[in-house]
């Protein structure tokens, strides 16, 4: 049986703004590989590049860096345990114990970030924001990734596709009719 998303191999959005035309970027690379997080880069940046950038190891077990708003102990990795896998709840050596079990699979996004946000003055304070923004994101999606498990791993790729067209119209609806809902900049 194919799992969906142990296969995935790259992903880029990027987001611009009209007002702000080629003065302001936000771009994602996702490279999503059956290994442990342990690959130096990924995305194959030149040196130069790579030198300047900034890895950020991302351990969804570890609550330390998550604030009090924030933290929803449904949704904890180190407390949840799945009923049809028997996965969790993640200890402090989680990671090691993964890595040593052949029989479990496992796979880890590899995430570039690059903001781009040329206004003379706000630029370092911006994109420093943005990258906060964008790990707190991600730290909490994989958190909650981890603790749905028992709603996803039995999912074929048409009830995903399903799902996606479900929430794609949901979402517009919402974008019509409600008012703006999402994290705040906390």
């Amino acid at each position: 049986m194919k799992r969906p998303g142990m296969h995935i191999p790259t992903v880029e959005p990027c987001l611009q703004n009209e007002y702000m035309k080629d003065k302001f970027m936000i771009k994602i690379e996702t490279w999503h590989k059956p290994d442990m997080g342990d690959q130096k880069n990924v995305h194959g940046l030149e040196q130069s590049e790579w030198d300047k950038v900034d890895v950020v190891d991302i351990d969804i077990a570890d609550s330390s860096g998550i604030s009090q708003k924030d933290y929803n102990p449904e949704q904890d990795p180190a407390k949840f345990k799945s009923q049809k896998t028997g996965r969790g709840p993640l200890g402090p050596g989680w990671k090691k114990e993964l890595g040593n079990n052949p029989n479990c699979p496992h796979m880890c996004a590899y995430k570039l970030v690059t903001v781009d946000f040329q206004q003379w003055g706000f630029q370092n304070k911006i994109e420093n924001f943005i990258h906060g923004v964008e790990r707190r994101i991600f730290t909490h999606f994989h958190r909650q990734l981890f603790c749905w498990l028992d709603k996803w791993i039995e999912l074929s790729m048409d009830d995903i596709r399903r799902m996606e067209d479900e929430t794609k119209k949901e979402l517009d609806e919402m974008r019509q009719n409600d008012e703006v809902k999402g994290m705040s900049t906390e």
